[in-house]
């Protein structure tokens, strides 16, 4: 009789990572070699590779009170994938390294490894290897996602010009708010666990905050309609920071018009419980992965009709500053005070 697994140690490290992907198959012909040797190999036959890589660390990243592991795998997977669709690039292959401690079950990794499949999946991805380790200081989540580009499509942050329209694709802070309750019913769980958590009628701002989705239906759009956008990133750090980052890299100033941020009513609703101003939140809060991007008034003609994608302001000379248009048309500077991963982020 053979004897069942029931414990990741008996399964060992290579076993575990056959036991996690022994039943993965590739969606794509340029994967030559998935998992199960020392490294995964691709052929784009004279497509640009393009890669980006991003670690999450337990107690920094994310918390596994309140964190499901399918939606910690999925939403690993999607932070990488946003960063790809931000350059107009298609992602094709992720290698997934995880480390854990022996408090993790293997039924947990099970499901951490199911959300990543499950991402994969969605977005038409080949997980094409990784590695596993154990850890003693918590669980750490570390993606590389490889897509591929054409030189002409490819869009950098350095590209905006004066008078470029700056667009968003989506609504701002709902993840932020969606974090702020998650730590709040968690504060009142680990000082009573006898009381239920209150989270009805927050599921958007939630599923914004636990499971994410990237835009590729704005790169789609793009593609559509031959629309090219200057400058591009997705916002994982804050609205402002993201624009910053945009105007610094192109050498120009920018107006953000506050009346024309989008903020979902969900958001405005938790904002007020919680005292937050939406447009602090908008400005501030990240891990929104929505694309903002500068377009040229000519481009955006074709893209004005997607309601899914909205003008903010335009980029001005760099000796003008970077501003914030009140409501009452005062101009505030911007500043970054978005996610830092080596700072306060009080």
């Amino acid at each position: 009789m053979e004897k069942k697994i029931k414990k990741i140690e008996d399964l060992g490290e290579f076993g575990l990572i056959k036991h996690l992907t022994s039943d993965i198959s590739m969606k794509h012909q340029s994967t030559l070699k998935g998992p199960g040797d020392d490294a995964a190999v691709m052929d784009y036959k004279g497509k640009l590779v393009v890669a980006t890589s991003d670690i999450l660390m337990e107690g920094i990243h994310f918390n596994l009170i309140y964190t499901p592991m399918k939606h910690l795998g999925y939403k690993a997977v999607i932070a990488n994938l946003s960063d790809i669709y931000a350059m107009n690039a298609i992602p094709k292959h992720i290698i997934v390294s995880v480390a854990f401690s022996s408090k993790l079950t293997l039924k947990q990794i099970e499901n951490l490894y199911a959300g990543i499949r499950l991402a994969c999946d969605n977005y038409d991805v080949d997980l094409a290897g990784g590695d596993t380790s154990t850890s003693v200081t918590g669980m750490a989540i570390s993606i590389t996602a490889i897509g591929e580009g054409e030189k002409k499509r490819l869009v950098y942050r350095n590209g905006a010009k004066k008078n470029d329209l700056i667009c968003v694709s989506g609504d701002l802070g709902a993840a932020y708010l969606g974090l702020q309750l998650l730590e709040r019913e968690k504060k009142i769980f680990l000082e009573n666990p006898e009381v239920q958590p209150e989270l009805e009628g927050y599921d958007y701002l939630l599923q914004r905050q636990l499971k994410p989705e990237p835009r590729a239906d704005i790169i789609d759009f793009f593609r559509k309609l031959n629309a090219q956008p200057s400058a591009m990133i997705d916002i994982s750090d804050g609205l402002s920071s993201e624009t910053l980052h945009i105007c610094n890299e192109s050498g120009v100033g920018c107006k953000l018009f506050a009346d024309h941020i989008p903020v979902d009513p969900e958001t405005e609703k938790l904002a007020a419980e919680f005292n937050i101003t939406p447009l602090v939140a908008a400005l501030n809060g990240g891990e929104d992965y929505e694309l903002l991007f500068t377009v040229s008034p000519g481009e955006y003609v074709k893209l004005k009709g997607n309601r899914n994608i909205r003008a903010i302001g335009h980029i001005t000379d760099p000796d003008a500053g970077c501003n914030l248009v009140t409501h009452d048309g005062s101009f505030i500077p911007l500043q970054a005070k978005g996610w830092n991963a080596y700072g306060s982020n009080e």
